[in-house]
């Protein structure tokens, strides 16, 4: 067993003792608490099963710690300090030894994390006729169980509470705490997303609806045979067309409040989650492209924060919270063999007290599956439910009601999960390498939020009812209540349909796959949920109250302040002198939301299906790119772009203009890679704060609109999204004072699009030495929420907020990008980018960083409305696109953009240098435009864009 487990060119084994070597003088061992997911225990598992031939028998395992070894004349408070450090309470255990105690103990005893349970079959009523105050405890707190204590939030206000109640009055009895539970995860805010659905204001039918839904409707009845629209907000993902045979499909997720207690479970949870979107959409996907996006706080902020005001509850650092959500994409997308070309770091120290992890899927289906039409599935009455893949244990208790909350002291430890990426591989591949095809089964959806309780009502929605034996759940570890067996959101587990006459053939190829499969119910017509344990009834609640009960309560809203204000007094930087724009370009250039994350993208693999065509790194110099290009298939050269934008800085001064710029940017980095606007879809990802706040809502009912008004405008219809609403860390400083800490409104807009010819890719670098520079698009005196304002705020001490965020003329904007992907078909384009976070000064230096080329840049020739050259250079003006050319193609491109606000602003010179000249002022003794402003090596650019996470 240790031949095989370690590699014997850079390790050495040890069998039964700990080698004591000398020179150290602390241990430390961390390992995990008893009923976390331990992965690599659970593949060595596997592993020395294959090797040896046997089977484990019932609580045999193989278990995973690490051991460090400090030297040094290290106090044992010091030790302690670096352990603390290691682990993470809420999962794992540390245990501390000094030499001396090794020794005299003579060896490390080996801790058993095994879980103990005692039986517990208990199913108890809910009493629910009590005063209004405790009717609103439960909701907030939960259901107390014997011993007083309460289980956990169940997210659900009085007025909901009364509902539940009264529905079970006209049953005459109260419910269990099984149903009250299932209820809970069903009406979550996770689950519903109540506050998109809830009328408010005006908009009678809610804001999905209102907004993003009759958009879509809209732009899908203008585009008629045009419409490249599938399946939208109806399945696990949203789907458009790729070709005659295949569909792409897309779908965003948060996983934000668990990665806030455990980041590397929270975010290893949250990418093979919404792997099991793809899945799950139609009759199966496969994935095929990860996508990531981490808002963080800066990793140097140290401030301690605590859960509570005893300070016992310990909130992890920025950078511990920063290396764990990193790592945990990285684990979930390499070990499943699914690519990761695209993603963004974006830091605000708003996000000290609960970060955003944005992943998404990419996902490709073809057609038809075997006869069938592979979007169309419906369990039918009769069916088998089965569940596939991991089992069941107490681990993502409370998921969905805790993420539907603001972060506090009785946030759920419990809420925590641990993904398996090698468990849900093998999954994947059986369900839609072969089982899909195979026709055996008749549904499919992620089993995630809410576990058993959310999948399987779900689905019995297809057929009308549904009835489950939880005596037959698999399950980790016996005695396990039943509630907690229902509500689990233990990972890699998908929940199916199976005709009984196919369940013999679909159990085989599961078994011959190393999948579990277990029958734990009937799909029926009976128009009810039953669970049955111990051959008792234990939940019967009709599906019509379960899924359409929730009472829909009026949200108002008040006006929020938006750009131009008369309140809002702009306070005006001083301008640079021309002599410090060079300083101040290499600073902006080192800034955490505009510095070079290579760290993460060399972390992801993103060539393992071999699909990729345009990188996350781009050019000799190795630049982040805004947008990514894959080829799915390689008997055809279509190709799909990625991109995503988000604008978190303009939220408190105009969320309309930030989701518009959101929306815009998202767009324009696809068109700039070479994608057709007219083959564009998007999705939405809210991730909000304080939503019961009349202005939050204010914020957020703009946002909306800005989402209808300018995807009508761009043409590209919603496919897919999701909301986070309650993005609040309720907690205490170090010296016990209480703080509330509320993130930025964060509005994330995601495009995918279609590509005829993947190979007509455009990367951002500067190509060859002679080609034209221009810039299309106006340039305007538009910084407020700049990075540009934001270092200048920290440079002087000021807040320089400005009143001009940066508005969008969507109408002219998308006859460029038209008349620009008719370019880049052309053959026209060497290099492009769409200008964004730090403006033109910043693309200019990331383009020329990315082809180690120099460039000789005139401010004068720049199409624009801003009165200073740091404005011109660092304003953020959308629906700009920086490009290239060869000159020979001068007249040809300038003939296709003709009506269009271009400027040639210079040319790619060898030199590697760039020299941007600013404008000509009057009595300035000067020639060739002006004044030289910025003089700046590309050593000394690519240097400054690098060493900011150099030390990662």
């Amino acid at each position: 067993i240790a031949a095989v487990l370690t590699n014997p060119h850079l390790e050495r084994p040890h069998i039964g003792k700990i080698a004591v070597n000398t020179g150290w003088n602390w241990l430390i061992e961390i390992g995990f608490l008893p009923g976390v997911t331990d992965n690599v225990g659970a593949t060595a598992r596997e592993t020395i099963e294959d090797l040896l031939k046997i089977k484990f028998k019932p609580g045999e395992a193989a278990y995973y710690s690490q051991i460090f070894l400090l030297t040094g004349n290290l106090a044992k408070k010091d030790a302690e300090t670096v352990g603390a450090a290691l682990y993470n309470p809420l999962i794992q255990r540390l245990r501390l030894k000094s030499r001396a105690e090794f020794i005299k103990e003579g060896d490390l005893p080996i801790i058993v994390p095994k879980v103990t349970l005692a039986p517990d079959d208990t199913v108890i009523e809910v009493n629910l006729s009590v005063p209004d105050l405790e009717l609103a405890r439960i909701g907030k707190q939960g259901i107390r169980d014997a011993d007083g204590t309460s289980r956990g939030p169940l997210a659900l206000d009085l007025e909901y509470m009364k509902s539940i109640r009264d529905y079970f009055r006209g049953k005459r009895r109260n419910p269990t705490d099984i149903e009250l539970e299932s209820i809970a995860q069903t009406w979550s805010e996770h689950c519903k997303h109540t506050i998109f659905a809830d009328p408010i204001d005006d908009a009678s039918k809610g804001l999905f609806k209102t907004y993003i839904k009759a958009a879509t409707n809209r732009i899908r009845r203008k585009k008629g045979k045009k419409d490249i629209c599938v399946s939208v907000f109806s399945d696990n993902a949203g789907a458009i067309s790729f070709d005659d045979k295949y569909l792409v499909t897309h779908k965003v997720e948060t996983h934000n409040s668990p990665s806030a207690l455990d980041p590397f479970g929270g975010s290893i949870t949250g990418i093979v989650g919404v792997n099991r979107d793809a899945i799950g959409f139609g009759l199966g996907a496969k994935p095929i492209a990860n996508v990531y996006g981490f808002c963080l706080a800066d990793p140097k902020d140290v401030r301690p924060l605590y859960r509570d005001k005893e300070l016992r509850q310990k909130m992890l650092p920025p950078r511990r919270i920063m290396d764990g959500v990193i790592e945990g994409v990285n684990v979930g997308g390499n070990c499943s063999g699914i690519p990761t070309p695209h993603g963004f770091v974006y830091f605000h120290d708003r996000f000290r007290g609960k970060p955003l992890v944005f992943v998404g899927t990419v996902g490709l289906i073809p057609r038809k599956a075997g006869k069938r039409l592979s979007t169309k599935k419906a369990a039918r009455p009769g069916d088998y439910i089965v569940i596939v893949g991991g089992r069941v244990g107490q681990d993502g208790i409370h998921g969905a009601t805790f993420s539907s909350e603001g972060m506090d002291a009785g946030s759920p430890a419990t809420a925590v999960q641990i993904g398996d990426p090698i468990t849900q591989k093998k999954l994947s591949d059986a369900i839609v390498k072969e089982a899909r095809d195979l026709d055996l089964y008749d549904s499919i959806t992620d089993n995630g939020a809410g576990g058993m309780s959310c999948s399987i009502a779900e689905m019995a929605k297809e057929c009308n009812g549904c009835e489950v034996d939880l005596d037959k759940a698999p399950l980790k570890y016996p005695g396990l209540p039943p509630w907690k067996i229902w509500i689990s959101e233990s990972q890699e587990r998908m929940t199916l349909a199976v005709p009984p006459k196919k369940w013999r053939a679909f159990k085989s190829l599961m078994e011959r796959r190393g999948v579990e499969a277990t029958v734990v119910g009937r799909f029926t017509s009976k128009g009810t949920c039953v669970v049955r344990h111990r051959g008792k009834v234990i939940m019967n609640v009709s599906l019509e109250f379960l899924h359409n009960g929730l009472p829909k309560r009026k949200l108002v809203t008040s006006a929020p302040l938006v750009s131009g204000d008369p309140s809002r007094k702009q306070v005006r930087p001083p301008e640079q002198k021309a002599s410090d724009l060079t300083r101040t370009l290499k600073t902006v250039l080192g800034r955490l939301n505009i510095a070079s994350f290579e760290f993460i993208s060399t972390q992801y693999d993103h060539e393992v299906q071999a699909n990729s065509v345009l990188k996350p790194l781009q050019g000799r110099g190795r630049v982040n790119g805004d947008a990514a290009v894959i080829r799915p298939l390689f008997s055809s050269p279509r190709g799909v772009v990625i991109s995503s934008a988000l604008f978190p800085s303009y939220s408190e001064i105009d969320s309309y203009k930030m989701a518009a710029a959101s929306i815009d940017q998202a767009i324009r980095g696809a068109v700039a890679a070479g994608g057709d606007i007219r083959n564009m879809a998007i999705l939405d990802n809210f991730c909000w704060c304080s939503s019961n706040d009349p202005l939050r809502l204010g914020q957020l009912k703009r946002a909306a609109e800005a989402c209808y008004d300018y995807s009508l405008i761009y043409g590209t219809p919603f496919i897919s999204g999701k909301d986070s609403m309650f993005n609040d860390f309720k907690g205490f400083d170090e010296k016990g004072d209480p703080l509330l800490i509320s993130i930025p409104p964060v509005l994330l807009i995601s495009v995918l699009g279609i590509m005829k010819d993947a190979e007509k890719a455009v990367s951002l670098d500067f190509k060859f030495a002679g080609d034209l520079i221009y810039v299309l698009g106006e340039t305007r005196e538009e910084l407020s929420g700049s990075e540009y304002f934001a270092y200048l705020g920290e440079k002087y001490g000021k807040e320089y907020l400005g009143t001009s965020v940066p508005g969008v003329d969507a109408a002219d904007n998308r006859k460029h990008y038209v008349q620009f992907g008719k370019c880049i078909d052309k053959g026209i384009i060497a290099s492009a980018v769409a200008v964004g976070r730090g403006g033109l000064a910043v693309t200019l230096a990331k383009a020329a960083i990315g082809g180690m080329l120099g460039a000789e840049i005139s401010l004068q020739k720049i199409s624009r409305r801003a009165s200073r050259d740091d404005f011109s250079l660092f304003a953020e003006s959308s629906g700009r696109i920086l490009l290239s050319i060869d000159p020979r193609k001068k007249k040809e491109f300038e003939k296709n953009t003709a009506g269009r606000p271009l400027a040639l602003i210079g040319h790619v010179t060898e030199k590697p240098e760039l020299v941007i000249r600013g404008l000509r002022r009057r009595g300035a003794r000067s020639r060739g435009g002006g004044n030289s402003e910025v003089r700046l090596k590309l050593t000394d650019a690519l240097a400054a864009y690098k060493s900011t996470f150099k030390a990662h």
